[in-house]
C-alpha cells in the first residue's frame, strides 16, 4: 500500500485493542488471537477471508502495525465497504473505528502462555548431554610440574573449534557468568593453587590433573545448561581465539547486562509462580539435600574402589617382581637339600611368571582408570551441579531477600523522617529532597520485589534441572557394572592363561587342589 499507517496517528481505540490482546511476553499479536477477534464481528466468512489475506503475519504473529491495518479493514467491512488496501489509502489520515466492544473485554481473547510453557522445563537429560561435549586437556608441550602458567586446550564439539585458555581465563568467565546469571546454578571453579603444606612432585601432578578434570566438569555443565548454552558469553569463551579473551568476556557482559534485564518475562515472573511456591521450594530443597548427601557417599565409595584397583595393580606387579627375584637367585643349594629337592628346577621357572603378573597388574590399573573416568567422574559432575544448587539457594536467601529487607528498613526510616519533618517545621528544600529520596527508594524496592520474584522463578526452574539430571544415576550404575564386567573378564582371561602354564612349569596339580 502506498500510504503506510503511522503509529503516532492511529486512534486511541486501536492502541487500547492492541494492549488488550497482545502477548504479555512479546510486542506482537498471535494469529490465533487475531482470528478470535475476527470471529467476534458480524462480518461474513468470505469478507473475513479477504481481510486475512491483506494482513501480513510472520511465524504465527502479527506486528503492531499489521494489527492496526487489520482493525482499519475490519471497520471498512463493517461499514459495508470493500476491505481493500487501496480503499484504506483514502482514509489513512483518519482511520475508521471498528465495532469490537470494550477493549478490556477483549483481554479474554488473549492466549496467555500457560505456566507449563514458561515455568516448566521440557528438557530431558539426553537432550542436554548432546548439546555439547567439551574436552579440557593440558597442552602437551606445557605438561610438567611447577609451571608458572598451566595452559589448557579447550575443544567444543558443538562449535567444532579448539581454543587455549589459562586458569585466569576460566576465573574471569566464571565471574561474568555469575553476574549475568546470578539467579541460576553456576558451578564453582576448583581452587587455583594447592593448600599450603608439603608439596611433593606426585601431589603437584595429582593437583594439576584434579583441577583439569574439575574445569572440564565445570565447562560441560555450563555448555549443556538450557539457558547458558546459547548465550554470547559461553560462545565467546569456547570460540574466541584472540589475544585477550578476558576483556572480550567483560565487554560482552557490559553490553547485555544480567538476565533480569534481558529476560522477556522477568518483570512478570510473579504471575507465573504457583501460589505454594515457597512450600514447593522448601520440600524440594530438603529432598535435594538428602540426594546430595547420598551421592557424596556413593562417590567416596567409588573413589575407594578405584584406589583399591590401583593398589591391586601395584601389589600384583610387586608380587611378580618378587617371584622373579626369587627365581634369579643363583645361590647353590646345600648338600642336605640337593638330593630330593626340586627347588632348583622350580626356582628357574619362577623367572618367567613376572611377565604374567605384569599383565595382571596392567589390567588392574586399567580397571582403576575406568572406575575413575567412567564412574567417579560421572558422580562428580552431578555432585558439582548439586553443590551449585545449594550455593544458589544461599545466594537467593542471603542476596536478594537480604537486600530487599534492608531496602524496606531504609524506606521505613525515611518515612519516619518525613513524618517528623511534617510535625517539626523544616526548610522546604530539605523536605523536597527527602520526598525525592523516598520516591527513589520506593522505585528501588519495587525493582527488588520484581527481582525477588524472578529469583524465585529461576530457582523453580533450576530445581527442575536437578531432577532432569537425576537419571544420570542409571548412567553411573551402567558405567560401574560395565567396568566391573570388563575388568573381571580381562583379569579372568589372564588368570586362565596362567593356570595351564603352572602345570607345564611345575608339574602335578600345581597346588590347586592339594591342601597344605
Amino acid at each position: 500500500m502506498a500510504g503506510e499507517i503511522n503509529e503516532g496517528s492511529v486512534p486511541a481505540y486501536y492502541r487500547e485493542v492492541y494492549e488488550a490482546i497482545r502477548c504479555r511476553t512479546d510486542e506482537r499479536v498471535q494469529v490465533e488471537v487475531f482470528q478470535r477477534l475476527l470471529q467476534r464481528t458480524d462480518i461474513s466468512k468470505a469478507v473475513l477471508g479477504q481481510i486475512a489475506e491483506h494482513v501480513d503475519s510472520t511465524d504465527g504473529f502479527l506486528s503492531k502495525l499489521s494489527l492496526y491495518k487489520a482493525l482499519a479493514l475490519i471497520a471498512l467491512a463493517q461499514q459495508g465497504k470493500q476491505p481493500s488496501p487501496k480503499l484504506l489509502e483514502n482514509c489513512i489520515q483518519e482511520l475508521p473505528k471498528p465495532q469490537l466492544g470494550e477493549p478490556r473485554e477483549l483481554t479474554a481473547l488473549r492466549m496467555q502462555p500457560t505456566q507449563e510453557d514458561v515455568l516448566t522445563m521440557s528438557h530431558t537429560l539426553d537432550k542436554l548431554l548432546v548439546r555439547d561435549t567439551v574436552q579440557v586437556e593440558l597442552i602437551p608441550e606445557k605438561k610438567g610440574l611447577f609451571l608458572k602458567h598451566v595452559e589448557y586446550q579447550v575443544t567444543s564439539q558443538h562449535y567444532k573449534i579448539s581454543v587455549y585458555r589459562r586458569y585466569s581465563d576460566f576465573d574471569v568467565f566464571h565471574e561474568v557468568l555469575l553476574q549475568r546469571f546470578a539467579y541460576r546454578v553456576v558451578p564453582a571453579l576448583p581452587p587455583k593453587r594447592m593448600l599450603k603444606g608439603v608439596l611433593t612432585s606426585v601431589s603437584e601432578r595429582d593437583f594439576i590433573e584434579c583441577r583439569r578434570r574439575a574445569l572440564g566438569r565445570f565447562i560441560n555443565l555450563v555448555a549443556r545448561h538450557p539457558f547458558f548454552s546459547e548465550d554470547e558469553l559461553v560462545k565467546t569463551f569456547l570460540t574466541f581465539s584472540g589475544s585477550d579473551v578476558q576483556s572480550k568476556l567483560r565487554d560482552s557482559y557490559k553490553k547485555t547486562g544480567d538476565e533480569f534485564m534481558t529476560n522477556r518475562i522477568a518483570t512478570l515472573a510473579k504471575e507465573y509462580l504457583p501460589a505454594d511456591i515457597q512450600a514447593q521450594f522448601s520440600t524440594s530443597r530438603e529432598l535435594i539435600r538428602n540426594i546430595h548427601n547420598s551421592f557424596q557417599k556413593l562417590r567416596d565409595r567409588a573413589e575407594k574402589m578405584a584406589e583399591r584397583s590401583k593398589e591391586n595393580a601395584t601389589d600384583l606387579l610387586m608380587f611378580g617382581r618378587e617371584l622373579s627375584t626369587l627365581g634369579s637367585d643363583g645361590s647353590s643349594l646345600p648338600s642336605l637339600a640337593s638330593s630330593q629337592s626340586t627347588w632348583g628346577t622350580l626356582r628357574q621357572s619362577l623367572k618367567s611368571l613376572s611377565v604374567e603378573f605384569a599383565v595382571l597388574s596392567d589390567k588392574a590399573a586399567q580397571q582403576g582408570r575406568r572406575e575413575e573416568d567412567d564412574v567417579v567422574e560421572k558422580l562428580n559432575i552431578f555432585l558439582d551441579l548439586l553443590q551449585s544448587y545449594r550455593d544458589l539457594c544461599e545466594r537467593h536467601e542471603k542476596g536478594v531477600l537480604h537486600e530487599h529487607q534492608r531496602a524496606l528498613h531504609k524506606y521505613g526510616m525515611m518515612k519516619r523522617q518525613m513524618m517528623s519533618a511534617t510535625v517539626q517545621p523544616k526548610e522546604q528544600a530539605s523536605v523536597e529532597q527527602l520526598e525525592s529520596r523516598i520516591v527513589q527508594q520506593e522505585n528501588a524496592i519495587q525493582t527488588m520485589e520484581l527481582r525477588n520474584y524472578f529469583s524465585l522463578f529461576c530457582l523453580h526452574q533450576e530445581t527442575q534441572l536437578i531432577f532432569i539430571y537425576l537419571p544420570i544415576t542409571s548412567h553411573i550404575l551402567g558405567a560401574f557394572v560395565n567396568s566391573q564386567v570388563q575388568g573381571h573378564r580381562e583379569m579372568g582371561a589372564v588368570w586362565n592363561e596362567l593356570q595351564p602354564k603352572l602345570g607345564c612349569l611345575f608339574g602335578g596339580n600345581n597346588g590347586l587342589k592339594t591342601p597344605i
